[in-house]
């Protein structure tokens, strides 16, 4: 039996629109964006012009620093814009998809026959190595560090998140297979982390890892709150982070050969018709997924879950690293001494209105009006009820605010990116954009170490 980590800290949203358990196939998209602003600390270079033809695995951009890494096409078919912003930054290159998706071809082995650096050649050059993440700080993992673990949580605990039991039923070979893929990258221990409100099959028969179980609310599904309750880091220290579909993604490419971005995703949301699953392809359009399945309303889409997804347009593309669609209203208005109404039928995470008298398991309309502007920190406990670390998170941002590299270190900032603590955001009263901070913060600890 797996370790129990009992989390008593955190919140869980209980929000109108979880998907029901229920998959449904569309059509592939007709285009598709790679989009540098994705991947943290990411200076891209070109490798492809528009018009240019291209397939699944070929590449479209490299990172300046790290050339060895690539960022490749999710499907074949030609280059059909390249978008830029500021100072002609990259925003997404776009690729029009044909109907063949073909793909370049990588090794078909298995990898338990393989070494690690012909394993790590492989997932750089067909533009996988991207879906691993570095901790500290969140950032794409550097090909030469020699991280101390890989952690990947296997259940998510945020807002409308995706039912894993659901999501991952028919693809024991592969998962297994992107475990020992990634079991040679490195001499120390893969974690998984559980849920131990559920019991999924390919998660807790994998073989090769070491398990621990998690019981308490979100943000317990957190990889970076796992990695702090097993193994903490300390200056000088890296862990690596992965999801489960890309792990699959990684066996299927040592199974078949070929790039393959296709995944399960959630579109959830009280502005969902009706909220369910869909087999969908990273970097897809949301045209056609979302053509006819919302309300009519004024909402907002997100790509991602409500509490650090990115907000899109209808006509915008799946995250590189997100797994879920969420709709929920925009609520752009103002409501005149809405703080001082009872606030009957509305929600809150603290004793402002009368929700916490009902039932835990009610769900709510919750739409993205902040109810107020930006003041000055309020100090009180709220950022602590809802961060399960022993870290003191509004001094850490205060630091951050200040530039005080060395208050930063003590007061563990290796150990949060920003879904950590998104939650903070959430029950702010101070309406802080703790999650821009927090990123700040990580960007001059970056600079400052070289």
């Amino acid at each position: 039996m797996p370790k129990v980590i009992k989390l008593k800290k955190g919140l869980d949203i209980q929000i109108k629109g979880q998907p029901a358990n229920i998959l449904e196939h569309i059509s592939r998209p007709e285009n598709f964006a790679i989009k540098p602003a994705d991947f943290q600390g990411l200076v891209p270079k070109l490798t492809v012009e528009v018009g240019g033809k291209v397939k699944a695995g070929t590449p479209l951009f490299f990172d300046k620093y790290h050339p060895e890494v690539q960022y490749v096409s999710p499907v074949s078919g030609e280059v059909a814009a390249i978008n830029r912003g500021e100072r002609r930054s990259i925003l997404e290159v776009v690729v029009k998809a044909d109907r063949e998706n073909l793909s370049e071809d990588f090794l078909k082995a298995d990898p338990q026959n393989l070494s690690s650096d012909v394993i790590k050649a492989e997932l750089l050059k067909s533009g996988i190595w991207p879906a691993i993440k570095s901790r500290p700080f969140g950032i794409v993992a550097h090909p030469t560090d020699q991280p101390k673990a890989i952690f990947i949580s296997c259940f998510d605990s945020s807002p409308l998140a995706p039912d894993y039991d659901f999501v991952f039923q028919d693809d024991a070979k592969a998962w297994q297979t992107g475990i020992n893929a990634l079991s040679k990258l490195i001499t120390g221990k893969i974690n998984l982390g559980l849920s131990s409100k559920k019991e999924n099959a390919i998660f807790s028969q994998t073989k090769g890892v070491e398990f621990t179980s998690f019981n308490g609310p979100h943000p317990a599904g957190n990889v970076g709150i796992q990695i702090h309750a097993v193994s903490p880091l300390n200056k000088g220290e890296i862990v690596w982070a992965i999801q489960p579909q890309d792990v699959i993604m990684i066996g299927r490419l040592f199974l078949t050969g070929k790039y393959d971005s296709s995944r399960i995703i959630a579109l959830s949301g009280s502005e969902v018709l009706e909220p369910k699953y869909f087999q969908f392809w990273r970097g897809g359009s949301l045209t056609g997924l979302l053509k006819g399945k919302l309300s009519k309303g004024n909402v907002r889409i997100i790509s991602g879950n409500v509490l650090t997804g990115t907000a899109v347009p209808s006509n915008g593309y799946l995250g590189f690293y997100d797994s879920m669609i969420s709709v929920i209203p925009e609520g752009n208005y103002y409501e005149m001494f809405g703080w001082a109404l009872p606030g009957f039928g509305k929600y809150s995470p603290s004793r402002t209105f009368f929700s916490w008298l009902g039932s835990k398991k009610k769900e709510y309309i919750l739409d993205a009006n902040t109810h107020g502007e930006e003041r000055a920190f309020v100090l009180s406990d709220e950022y602590e009820k809802v961060l399960p670390m022993d870290i003191l998170p509004v001094y850490l941002l205060k630091a951050i605010l200040a530039n005080d590299v060395d208050a930063m270190e003590q007061l563990g900032i290796y150990e949060v990116i920003e879904e950590d603590l998104a939650l903070c955001e959430y029950v702010c009263t101070s309406k802080i954009m703790v999650q821009s901070v927090l990123r700040k913060g990580i960007n001059s600890m970056i600079k400052e170490l070289g």
